[in-house]
């Protein structure tokens, strides 16, 4: 099995063809004809992600973050990326990252954070979803729900009296999704990040806002595409060691 088989199968359940003209998802480091090891899903790449993939012997990781997400024109240890590039190549670790295509995706990123939040008759729409909670509570108590259900902290901005039973998402910094989100029926909305005149435009129109975090809001889509990937395999019988990273999204 090498690079481009798993590309192949990635491909399958989140086709790159049907990521965003800016995006940069895809094969970004490595060769396509490089026998894989071992596979680690991480959200993004890291010095962390990288010594855990050597660690475990994996030499392909999967993340839904792209490096090069905009053009650099030299490559060098005197940036971040540059020194995340470096250390793969030196490493021969492939990179392929699926974002904008996972994010659409049917199970991928915004799915299953819909499950996460154990959304009901969920529907949606590009990148938004909408579902109704297992039972309507106020805006307030649904904040410690969503902090219970994402193990994260969670900031409301909105009325949080406001009762909820329609709730709509869109993972990472979605929050100019929120118009989509109310016009398939959504009373509230979350998402990772939120810029300020988003939640005054939500607040103002009667609209709670849910401030996840973009890890805790995009961490579990990464996973499902690893699952997904591991059910793939299963298969066509094929043994290969499909990891979850264990780091968080600061490493020291």
């Amino acid at each position: 099995m090498n690079v481009q088989n798993i590309y192949d199968l990635l491909d399958a359940v989140a086709p790159f063809e049907t990521q965003e003209p800016y995006d940069n998802s895809g094969l970004l480091v490595g060769s396509p004809s490089q026998e894989v090891t071992g596979i680690l899903f991480a959200l993004d790449v890291t010095d962390s992600v990288i010594q855990e993939a050597v660690s475990l012997g994996a030499n392909l990781i999967v993340t839904h973050h792209p490096l090069m997400f905009d053009p650099i024109r030299r490559l060098t240890d005197e940036t971040f990326e540059g020194r995340l590039i470096l250390r793969l190549a030196r490493e021969n670790i492939s990179l392929i990252a699926s974002h904008t295509c996972l994010d659409q995706a049917p199970g991928g990123i915004n799915d299953a954070l819909a499950e996460c939040c154990a959304l009901l008759d969920v529907e949606g729409e590009g990148f938004v979803r909408v579902g109704t909670l297992p039972q309507a509570m106020r805006a307030g108590e649904l904040k410690e729900y969503l902090a219970a259900a994402l193990n994260t902290e969670v900031r409301l901005m909105g009325d949080p009296d406001i009762q909820v039973s329609r709730l709509g998402l869109c993972s990472g910094a979605g929050g100019s999704e929120w118009e989509s989100a109310v016009s398939l029926g959504a009373q509230a909305f979350l998402s990772g990040e939120v810029k300020h005149h988003l939640a005054l435009a939500m607040a103002g129109s009667g609209v709670p806002c849910f401030e996840c975090g973009h890890f805790a809001t995009e961490q579990p889509g990464i996973f499902a595409l690893a699952d997904a990937l591991q059910s793939a395999l299963n298969q066509v019988q094929y043994t290969l060691g499909i990891y979850k990273t264990k780091t968080g999204a600061y490493p020291a």
